[in-house]
């Protein structure tokens, strides 16, 4: 008998990746391809879906290439989230999708937060506000702004619902990416119809929405001509990536905590319930598991702030000059010291979402001196993302879920030793990565069509094939030093907001 494989593939912001995962959780195969990404003006963020079609395509063949003859089984997906991809009748893009990091709808938000009675009103509606990365302020902005294009949207799909739609000619979602677009009813897992109502959103452009393990569709007969992947074979619903990246490392109760250094930054636990979530700063959603539910802070500037300073750097003749790699970085920060020598580092490239959702928010290097070089300015940057989880996760701590004892982390940024020691001395919590870690995303993927289509029976299953592969105890003394800065962290989003919203204006008036 043949071996057989599970595919699963994340339309990431910069990349498309396609793994393949055996029975016993192993993998067996991954590829990545690289997509553009588009900044037509300050604060917008967009991408043409059929770069993702495109990079999928690519993917799932290195990856169905290097498994020869071993069978595929189910394919799982997962995406970034919140995105709007808006599509007329006969199933045609109408415009770029606009991204989950795209920051153009500020006012849309605060119009739908109106119309549904207030903060309160929309809380009690969907359990979360209308952030501006959030796929409903997209579509109001669209009938605002965009109206031909409005009239003729026929459906609004999220990135990895695209692919689906390629893949099986399917028009589905399920309900974590559902939660991510701000006009579902998290807590009774279907479309809020009371806020469709009020914000005059057609019911009719939202797609039908499945339980993340349920099978969506069959790779259709087309799909197999265009992945190369064999037609019926089925396609499970899925995930949202900030969500099912906890299920991917092992993350199925609510004693521990994930962390995800992506090109954004997240701190998730799961949930049995849905707890009250009183100002809306954190975020609660249907969890890829369907007796859970999962909480979770999002900061829009992780491993994407890394990405920019390795440019600067290389353009400006960096440590390696214009050969400036993720590696060579990290080696350059351990020579700085922990807290970089009084330096701080706010990520704000690109505004931020949580704990402040302010659009306007900056980045900045404080307690800069001639006395720092280019590690120190590295490690604050490695530092200053960590803290922003560890603000992320005080919230957690306010709500009642409880102090942190074990974490463990994900995505590109868990390949950097450097960067797991800094999260186990910040949050004084040990620190471990799981098989597929570095995988994000896919991987969970993967694991979900498994459940989904009965190679594994539960997702305590699944959590068991997430063996620990790494392990980072705290430093006591760095510890101490880090309660100090994160101390001074915290007070300089504050202090500098009024700043942020006097230099936006002067950015938007130029």
């Amino acid at each position: 008998m043949k071996d057989t494989a599970i595919l699963g593939i994340d339309i990431g912001t910069s990349s498309c990746k396609a793994i393949a995962v055996g029975r016993d959780g192993a993998l067996l195969a991954s590829a990545t391809v690289g997509y553009p990404l588009s900044i037509p003006r300050e604060g917008w963020s967009e991408q043409n879906p059929d770069d993702w079609i495109k990079g999928a395509g690519m993917a799932i063949a290195e990856v169905t290439g290097a498994i020869g003859s071993t069978d595929v089984t189910a394919i799982g997906l997962t995406g970034q989230m919140h995105g709007l991809t808006p599509l007329d009748r006969d199933l045609g893009v109408i415009r770029p999708a606009i991204l989950w990091n795209d920051q153009r709808t500020e006012a849309e938000c605060q119009q739908i937060t109106e119309a549904a009675g207030g903060l309160e009103g929309l809380l009690g509606m969907t359990g979360n506000p209308m952030l501006p990365g959030y796929t409903g302020g997209k579509i109001v902005w669209m009938r605002n702004h965009e109206p031909r294009n409005f009239e003729r949207m026929a459906h609004a799909l999220n990135p990895k619902d695209y692919l689906r739609l390629k893949l099986t000619g399917e028009i589905a979602t399920e309900v974590s990416d559902a939660s991510g677009t701000g006009l579902f009813d998290v807590a009774n897992r279907r479309w809020s119809s009371p806020l469709l109502e009020k914000t005059g959103i057609d019911a009719a452009l939202l797609p039908r929405c499945t339980e993340s393990q349920e099978i969506s569709g069959t790779v259709s007969k087309l799909g197999a001509e265009l992945f190369g992947v064999a037609a019926e074979t089925p396609v499970v619903g899925g995930g949202g990536d900030a969500v099912i990246q906890t299920i991917g490392s092992g993350i199925v109760s609510a004693n521990m905590l994930q962390t995800t250094i992506g090109t954004a930054g997240i701190v998730a636990t799961a949930l049995d319930g849905t707890p009250p979530n009183p100002d809306g700063r954190l975020q609660l959603f249907c969890n890829v598991a369907e007796d859970l539910w999962h909480c979770m802070g999002v900061s829009l500037n992780a491993g994407g702030a890394f990405s920019w300073l390795r440019s600067v750097l290389a353009g400006t003749g960096g440590p390696d000059g214009g050969n400036v790699d993720f590696g060579a970085l990290v080696e350059r920060a351990e020579a700085a010291p922990p807290g970089s020598q009084g330096l701080l580092f706010l990520p704000y490239l690109w505004g931020e979402r949580c704990p402040w959702p302010d659009p306007s928010a900056r980045a900045a290097f404080v307690g800069l001196t001639a006395g720092h070089g280019d590690s120190h300015l590295i490690r604050a940057l490695l530092e200053g993302v960590v803290f922003a989880l560890a603000d992320m996760a005080s919230l957690m701590t306010e709500m009642g879920l409880g102090e942190v004892a074990r974490i463990h982390t994900s995505g590109g940024g868990s390949s950097a030793s450097l960067w797991n020691q800094i999260q186990a001395d910040v949050f004084g919590a040990k620190v471990a990565t799981a098989r597929g870690a570095a995988e994000g995303a896919a991987y969970g993927a993967a694991l979900v069509a498994g459940l989904g289509t009965g190679v594994w029976d539960t997702p305590e299953d699944v959590a068991a094939l997430c063996t620990i592969e790494g392990r980072w105890e705290p430093d006591a003394g760095n510890a101490a030093v880090y309660r100090e800065m994160l101390s001074i962290y915290q007070e300089l989003y504050i202090a500098l907001r009024p700043a942020f919203r006097r230099l936006r204006d002067r950015s938007s008036a130029i």
